[in-house]
């Protein structure tokens, strides 16, 4: 999630309050959250993830056989194991600085956003940086001088985790408030 801004100025058929994402067990988040709880100012709206698809359509809108499609997307994917052993650092055109936790390896992540975005072209936002999709868990935003000690700091403490993946999640919040969000419905990996 190289840029989570909540905008409720987005184009037709778009909205920043929907988004597919994969989570990891609640009980593996305690690490993730310490981290988060200190470094993320969106700590409050977004859980433990790795986004997918965001932003995505108009909550009124995934009835229309959009869950359906999801469904089957997820339903020919096989579940996999990541590994979330170390941090990267995404550079924005502030003086800002997303650092995030590394799932490895990226490949089945990758993959299964190609699916995603070949079903939903129209919501391939994550695709669409400079150096394309980078699977990535945001544990917080740093000023520029800060970032690459913080990095530094987190790799000398961090435990890696193991992480199996067997659910993508469509989440969803109240549009126009900065509510957090929640797991609407969970396709389960099953290819």
């Amino acid at each position: 999630m190289a840029s989570e801004e909540t905008s409720l100025d987005m184009p037709s058929g778009r909205a920043s309050y929907t988004a597919v994402v994969l989570m990891p067990p609640e009980d593996q988040w305690e690490p993730i959250q310490v981290i988060r709880r200190e470094n993320d100012p969106r700590y409050g709206v977004w859980m433990p993830h790795v986004t997918l698809l965001y932003p995505f359509m108009q909550e009124a809108d995934l009835d229309d056989g959009a869950e359906d499609r999801l469904r089957e997307v997820c339903r020919g994917a096989a579940s996999f194991t990541v590994v979330l052993g170390d941090f990267g650092m995404f550079q924005h055109a502030s003086m800002r600085r997303t650092v995030w936790l590394r799932p490895e390896p990226p490949e089945p992540i990758v993959q299964l956003h190609g699916r995603l975005t070949a079903t939903f072209p129209q919501f391939s936002d994550t695709s669409r940086y400079r150096s394309g999709f980078t699977p990535h868990l945001s544990v917080g935003q740093f000023p520029a001088p800060r970032a690459g000690r913080a990095v530094e700091a987190l790799r000398r403490t961090w435990s890696p985790l193991r992480w199996h993946v067997d659910t993508a999640h469509l989440i969803t919040r109240p549009p126009g408030e900065d509510a957090a969000f929640s797991v609407r419905t969970r396709f389960p990996l099953q290819g």
